[in-house]
């Protein structure tokens, strides 16, 4: 069971050859200098392009083109990198705001798609080749080419070329300007991880998951709108110090509003990599000295689980979607940064995605492990269990032929061991003294508290996506986009990039780097938002960036400033005040009758006011919506809003009734943008705030 962590592996095997490689050897490498056009044609959807596909003789590597009109073209393209090597349609079908192609068509830009040279493996069956092809290789050659093509459409001109790419994908992006020259002018990496990311912003996340269960309800209300505000009150010792070791780490605390669906993301395709290459911590984990297993407390033998049973029956990908015991990947999920990990299992033919057992499982809130096949013709193998349902496991990326060896009968072992080993690995890779949010697992000498392990997981992982690890230097501009309340990658590693990017350019980073946070928003790229009267789409951010990244290469017109803020005890504080904060998202104040909380009598009038900020220079309010029993439709518009931008602020009033008794948290959510066109569906920057009313 090789995942994403083997290869990383694969691809570390040739990366000292290969770190100093550079443009030139790109532009020289004959792997790609066979480029062929296998489809030329006009599409009237999304919106009326050239769609041109292609690849190049020899290799796996394909590519589409996405080109506007003569009349529409402005010189540039705008190249999506997925999270991991997939396919170079992905972006096609979206629609709205997620629509790539239609918003670099429609701002006259074409727009590039790659499957990074071949699809990525999850069941590590296809052996890696030159790890940089994966790494930026591939996407630098269907750059080139494509401003070559774009030469015979348009004419003889320079093209400006801008990446972008989220979570995996940024490190890719981040690699890709990192490691060429004259390919890209700029890039747009957003969600960003460091290079000690993974495993570790999981592991600690789980271990909170896991004792916290229970308790998050009270956790989220104290954080709420009207709370209390100390999300520590009424908790245990084990439960306090499990939520001051992760929000220590850097987890908003805020986003556990999401702990009944979050699970375990990206964790799940390294997991059992990460077993295999590290086979002496999980050995050493229940038995050595200094390990969490070896006195652990009640709880967490009570979620151990090794249950010995058999095969009933394989159960295929349509049953276990009809059951809805695995969630089907809709076309708009397809290569975003949120849905990155939702295609490990396998969802091709009549293999099993999962296996009814004999016997009923025990509940102990499972949230990974494996399968031990005992005997038949697999005996000896082991399978990744993402989930446990009953009499049911569901199965992570399997190779074809395993699956096919196990039958009706075999002996099988369910143990989650190993996985609960995992969420205490971080106390293990204690990396460089630069990373501050590990200073509580060191002594007052700097020393660490733990055994350490002999390397460190995360830069492998960074070396697999990127090619090198990061380290600030580049040719060009970037706009660096992080959301504060994600989840997967910790807002402070967005910093971490930026301390390097200062440390390499000085006083001129500020003519090169940009970096913008995003309040309320999450990992996921999708608008369609877990809670929308919770958080909101970066979207838009990510859209305005890429053009202004553009102005600000081709035109020198100077991006709005990087966001204000400071890192403590692992968590990024931002001002309270549009002006003060910067970047270019709106902020929303919301009071209800005068303060965050009110109680009221069913049918009396309650009266909301909220007071608008727009960042200087960043565009215009253009919708306000109203949600106030919590449907998440925000069915209540603004019919009137008057913003004045030299103000850079404006105030709304109004007042509604509550019919029924019940807490509610009404919300205002806003968008801005840069021209003040309510109309478009790209570029909409939102924001919101909620109040808490309390009905008898």
């Amino acid at each position: 069971m090789k995942k994403a962590l083997f290869y990383l592996f694969f691809c570390t095997i040739g990366i000292g050859k290969t770190l100093g490689q550079t443009q030139s050897a790109v532009a020289k490498d004959t792997l790609f200098n066979k480029p062929y056009i296998d489809a030329d044609e006009w599409r009237e959807k999304p919106v009326r392009h050239r769609y041109v596909h292609g690849g190049f003789e020899g290799t796996e590597a394909r590519f589409s083109f996405y080109f506007p009109s003569k009349e529409q073209y402005k010189g540039h393209f705008f190249q999506y990198i997925t999270p991991f090597p997939d396919n170079e349609n992905l972006s096609q079908g979206a629609e709205g705001e997620e629509d790539k192609i239609g918003f670099s068509v429609s701002h006259g830009a074409y727009f590039i798609e790659t499957n990074g040279g071949g699809r990525f493996d999850f069941t590590g069956q296809k052996k890696a080749s030159d790890p940089l092809i994966g790494a930026y290789k591939a996407n630098a050659a269907a750059s080139q080419f494509s401003k070559t093509f774009a030469s015979k459409i348009f004419g003889p001109h320079r093209t400006y070329g801008y990446a972008f790419g989220g979570s995996g994908g940024a490190y890719r992006t981040i690699g890709a300007i990192e490691n060429t020259e004259g390919v890209w002018d700029g890039v747009v990496p957003y969600v960003v991880g460091s290079p000690m990311a993974i495993p570790n912003v999981f592991s600690v996340r789980m271990h909170a998951m896991r004792i916290l269960n229970d308790k998050f309800p009270q956790i989220i209300d104290a954080l709420e709108p009207g709370g209390s505000g100390d999300m520590y009150a009424g908790l245990n010792e084990e439960e306090k110090a499990a939520l001051v070791e992760v929000t220590k780490m850097g987890f908003p605390p805020k986003s556990w509003f999401g702990y009944k669906t979050m699970g375990v993301h990206g964790f799940r395709a390294i997991y059992s990599g990460m077993t295999m290459a590290d086979r002496a911590y999980f050995q050493n984990f229940w038995t050595k000295e200094g390990y969490y297993g070896s006195k652990p407390p009640a709880s967490f033998l009570k979620a151990r689980l090794q249950k010995t049973s058999k095969i009933k029956k394989g159960i295929p990908y349509v049953e276990a979607v009809d059951t809805k015991l695995v969630e089907p990947m809709s076309d708009q999920e397809k290569g975003t940064a949120e849905a990155a990990w939702k295609s490990l299992g396998n969802t091709e033919g009549t293999l099993p995605v999962a296996f009814q057992l004999e016997d009923i499982l025990p509940n102990v809130n499972f949230l990974g492990g494996d399968l031990l096949i005992k005997t038949g013709e697999a005996a000896g193998k082991t399978i990744q269990l993402l989930a446990v349902v009953g009499d049911k496991v569901v199965l992570g990326a399997t190779a074809p032929q395993i699956l096919a060896q196990i039958k009706t009968g075999d002996e099988v072992v369910v143990d989650n061991s190993n996985f609960l080993a995992a969420q205490t690995y971080h106390r293990h890779q204690v990396p460089g003294k630069e990373y501050k949010v590990w200073n509580q697992f060191r002594n007052e000498k700097g020393e660490p508290l733990y055994p350490q392990g002999s390397f460190l997981l995360g830069p492998m992982f960074t070396r697999g996506a990127s090619g090198v690890l990061p380290n600030g230097k580049f040719k060009g501009k970037m706009i660096m986009l992080e959301s504060l309340w994600d989840r997967e990658a910790f807002p402070w590693q967005a910093d971490w990039y930026r301390s390097k990017v200062i440390e390499n350019l000085g006083d001129k980073a500020n003519e090169n780097f940009r970096l913008w946070f995003t309040d309320r928003a999450l990992h996921g790229d999708l608008t369609k938002q877990e809670d929308p009267t919770r958080t909101v789409s970066y979207v838009g951010v990510l859209q305005q960036a890429l053009l202004d990244l553009s102005d600000w290469v081709e035109k020198g017109i100077v991006p709005a400033p990087s966001t204000n803020y400071e890192v403590v005890d692992g968590q990024v504080i931002v001002p309270e005040t549009a002006n003060k904060r910067a970047g270019i998202q709106p902020l929303v104040a919301l009071k209800v009758n005068g303060g965050k909380r009110a109680d009221v009598k069913s049918g009396q009038t309650v009266t909301f006011a909220a007071v608008v900020e727009v960042p200087p220079h960043t565009g215009k309010i253009v919708s306000a919506e109203w949600d106030f029993e919590g449907a998440g439709t925000f069915p209540i518009s603004q019919k009137a809003i008057s913003f004045d931008e030299k103000k850079g602020h404006f105030s709304l009033k109004t007042t509604y009734t509550f019919s029924k008794s019940g807490t509610y948290f009404p919300t205002l959510r806003v968008a801005s943008q840069r021209e003040g066109d309510a109309k478009t569906p790209y570029t909409r920057i939102q924001n919101l705030d909620r109040v808490r009313v309390v009905v008898k």
